[in-house]
């Protein structure tokens, strides 16, 4: 009988030795699986598109409408108080124009509305060959250097040296040949928008958000794509990296942007930057509630770089470029007035500090590949 319960005994130990081995994977040597993350693209794109994508178009297309009632007012009495009116309502729809800048795709990519837009330096020479002339065609594409914001830019912040001498362009004998002008570039610019916001609102983004998949073609991957693209192309290099002659070896401070209004290169940039902060945080345009984002997409993913959280390192890189551009005066004048403008550079660094977090971290973090190469050499 002694016998029986030793057995007994012992095979109960060693089952219970045998259950605890197979339940413990670290007893094994094996480390311990993290849990499967499960982020809910779609939602992102819901997001993306009601609150931040249409809505800002939306607000774009009445910042135009403004900016023409203005020029309807201008037009019928060109005085000085007038033309500081449209200057004001130009700048407004201008910064407004940052908020949908990055929206590259779809609609927008069809008709490329961002170079139809704001491509500068705006060639002046074309503009005033058109308005003497009367004859041109605003849809073709060698001719988007002479419209959209920078044109305006031009006619009315470049024609005089001051008020006095613009205002008194409207009183000479072509005067109606260049309102002719400006109108039609008004007009061409309300038909884009009109054009693109309507697509939206009619279809595609159903397309959009419903193309929710993790591939090159899907609408996250594209669209990150397109943001990247954006941030390094056109707010970084094209705002002040080409000004700041950091591929070419020379200043061009005829190349920043909104060049005749001399004083607002800054504000411009600010408004982008901004915008494409808000949009990573997935915050509802013109409020201050929040949505799901790439912010919150890296946080679902836990993705640490160096012990802190990625969307954190973001963000507080952006801060630190944002606060690097406040402190500067306009940029023509860093550049026109310092050589080297070294403040700026500083500046453009911190900016340029962004690239590698967004193209390589938060693309590795998300599965995502770059679709563009990088030619600008840096």
């Amino acid at each position: 009988m002694k016998k029986v319960w030793i057995s007994a005994l012992l095979a109960v130990l060693i089952w219970a030795c045998s259950s605890d081995s197979s339940e413990d994977p670290i007893q094994k040597g094996e480390e311990e699986q993290p849990a499967p993350v499960s982020f809910e693209r779609k939602s992102m794109l819901i997001n993306w598109a009601d609150n931040i994508i249409i809505p800002s178009y939306e607000s774009f297309s009445s910042s135009l409408s403004e900016l023409q009632t203005n020029f309807e007012v201008f037009q019928q009495e060109p005085t000085e108080s007038n033309l500081i009116n449209l200057r004001a309502a130009w700048l407004s729809s201008y910064k407004s124009w940052q908020q949908v800048s990055m929206f590259e795709i779809g609609p927008a990519e069809s008709v490329g509305l961002r170079l139809q837009m704001n491509i500068y330096p705006t060639d002046a020479e074309k503009i005033e060959s058109f308005i003497a002339g009367g004859t041109y065609d605003l849809s073709l594409s060698s001719n988007r250097d002479a419209k959209g914001f920078p044109a305006l830019d031009y006619l009315i912040n470049g024609l005089g040296e001051n008020d006095e001498a613009i205002v008194s362009k409207f009183s000479a004998t072509d005067k109606d040949a260049i309102l002719a002008y400006m109108g039609d570039v008004l007009l061409n610019m309300g038909d884009l928008t009109e054009q693109v916001l309507t697509e939206w609102k009619s279809g595609y983004k159903d397309t959009f958000v419903n193309n929710d998949g993790a591939s090159a073609t899907a609408s996250v991957d594209r669209f990150v794509n397109d943001y990247i693209f954006y941030y390094e192309k056109f707010l970084r290099a094209g705002k002040m990296g080409f000004p700041l002659g950091v591929f070419t070896g020379n200043v061009l401070p005829e190349n920043v942007e909104a060049y005749f209004k001399a004083d607002v290169s800054n504000e411009l940039f600010l408004a982008g930057l901004n915008a494409f902060q808000d949009f990573f945080n997935g915050k509802h345009f013109g409020k201050n509630s929040e949505g799901e984002s790439l912010a919150s997409y890296l946080d679902n993913l836990n993705e640490l770089k160096d012990g802190e959280d990625l969307s954190v390192l973001i963000n507080n890189q952006i801060n630190t470029a944002r606060e690097k551009v406040r402190a500067l005066t306009p940029f023509r004048a860093e550049i026109e007035n310092n050589n080297p403008p070294t403040a700026m550079f500083s500046a453009y660094d911190e900016v340029q500090r962004v690239v590698p977090l967004l193209k390589v971290d938060m693309v590795s973090a998300m599965s995502i590949s770059i679709d563009f190469v990088d030619a600008d050499g840096d």
